[in-house]
Order: structure tokens, then C-alpha cells, then sequence
């Protein structure tokens, strides 16, 4: 599984954060970043999720109130 997030879209509510720690707070950005990640595109970042972290990553998804956290599944489709 694989997380994509879109760092410009996001707006700092950082709900995210609460629903799994591969999100840290940037207070000086007023947004979210996504540790570890790799910028694969002008402030969008990607990251293979853990196998174990996937409930997590559905959750930090979900609870975009901008969207700006998808997650794809294996096969490239679009799971949240």
C-alpha cells in the first residue's frame, strides 16, 4: 500500500497526526509532514506503508478534512 499527500492542499487542522505518527506536526509551516517520505511531485510526497500501519494510514486519510492524503492498495487503485 502506498500514501500519497499533497503538503499544499493540506491546512494545517493536523488530524492526521492524531491517527498515525508517520505524520508530524510543522508549526512553522502550519501543515502536516509525512516522515520519511520522497517528493514526487512540487509538494507531494509518497511512502510505502507497513503492513502493519495500513489501519493507521486509512485513518490519517480519512479524516482529511481537505483530502490531501490518499492511499492507493498493490495494484495502484485507489483505496481512501
Amino acid at each position: 500500500m502506498k500514501i500519497r499527500y499533497d503538503r499544499d492542499t493540506c491546512i494545517g487542522m493536523f488530524q492526521c497526526v492524531d491517527e498515525w505518527e508517520a505524520f508530524e506536526k510543522n508549526l512553522d509551516a502550519g501543515k502536516a509532514d509525512l516522515v520519511g517520505a520522497e517528493e514526487v511531485e512540487e509538494d507531494v510526497f509518497e511512502l510505502e506503508v507497513p503492513e502493519d500501519a495500513e489501519f493507521d494510514a486509512k485513518f490519517a486519510a480519512r479524516v482529511c478534512p481537505v483530502d490531501a492524503i490518499e492511499l492507493y492498495d498493490d495494484d495502484g487503485e485507489q483505496v481512501v
